[in-house]
């Protein structure tokens, strides 16, 4: 008895266009891993010359950790004040927006929200110093004056409002677009099986969104928290512009006028008139922002990567 065999299936040709587009996008993907190669490479280099030099030879006459310290200190301290902001108002927005609000409302709502990220720093930072710090100094008087138990509030108060906690302030505008944006198309596509059998139950809408909407999009506005968190930490002029610091101070007060300066504003204020030794001291500092920035990010990433499948039929 013989056996006949099958005759192999033939590979599919590869049209010319998918080769192209393969071939293209291929090259995009390793094009940014080589970008982000040489910034990490060129960073190192040129940092290097700080890492090992003496303390009584770079600035200040402080060690590398004690004149980097401070400056961490200052941008984490900005950023987390302005994510503590922003993160509840993002997601109170983008739910109105994909929940509440009539259709036409919505759109022009949305598009309105969305025009906050076309604004430029600069604009952010005359706006928080001419507008919001005046607007804020009675406050931080009142809390310096009932609130100084707590140290945040421990004052003296600034006279001129330019302090930590406006710049954390400017910051949570400056982001807001960016978390709602996010949470706002991930809010969108939630299974309308899961919404429709909620209300068909007899929940409230937000009972809904408590049950059907938040449990769905809670790592997507997770992975926008930390997106916007990572603009908040490289944010530079409108920092530079708001600030009132010094670098060097550790404070736990966010309403005096001694602050400390965050990296990206001290690298612009710095620069233009450091040489030889300082110049690569403030690439070192910038290389300890640019791994601070890298690892949010792919934080971010990795909690979308975790987040399960989640659709109408499971």
């Amino acid at each position: 008895m013989t056996t006949t065999t099958a005759p192999p299936t033939p590979r599919p040709r590869r049209r010319a266009g998918d080769r192209v587009f393969a071939g293209s996008a291929t090259g995009a993907g390793i094009l940014i891993l080589v970008v982000l190669a040489g910034v990490a490479i060129f960073l190192v280099s040129e940092a290097w010359p700080a890492f090992t030099a003496k303390a009584s030879e770079l600035p200040g006459g402080k060690s590398l950790a004690s004149y980097v310290g401070p400056l961490v200190l200052g941008t984490l301290t900005a950023a987390v004040i302005a994510l503590l902001v922003a993160t509840p108002l993002a997601v109170a927005i983008a739910l109105f927006i994909t929940h509440y609000a009539p259709r036409r409302l919505a759109a022009a709502l949305g598009y309105v929200v969305d025009l906050l990220a076309a604004i430029p720093s600069v604009v952010y930072g005359f706006w928080g110093i001419a507008a919001l710090a005046p607007a804020l100094v009675p406050f931080y008087a009142w809390a310096a004056e009932h609130l100084s138990w707590i140290p945040i509030f421990a004052g003296p108060a600034s006279a001129t409002g330019r302090t930590m906690l406006t710049v954390g302030l400017v910051l949570a505008v400056m982001i807001l677009p960016i978390i709602s944006a996010i949470s706002r198309e991930v809010f969108a596509q939630a299974p309308a099986l899961h919404r429709e059998a909620a209300l068909a139950l007899g929940a409230t809408r937000w009972e809904m969104i408590k049950m059907a909407v938040l449990p769905y999009g809670k790592s997507g506005v997770i992975a926008g928290a930390m997106l916007g968190l990572g603009r908040a930490l490289g944010e530079t002029l409108a920092v530079a512009i708001v600030l009132s610091g010094s670098a060097g101070v550790i404070t736990a007060n966010l309403i005096s006028s001694t602050n400390p300066l965050t990296i990206a504003s001290n690298i612009a204020l710095q620069f233009p008139e450091s040489t030889g030794l300082g110049v690569n001291t403030l690439i070192a500092t910038g290389l300890v922002l640019f791994v601070i920035t890298l690892a949010v990010n792919m934080l971010a990433r990795w909690v979308v990567s975790r987040r399960a499948d989640f659709s109408g039929a499971n």
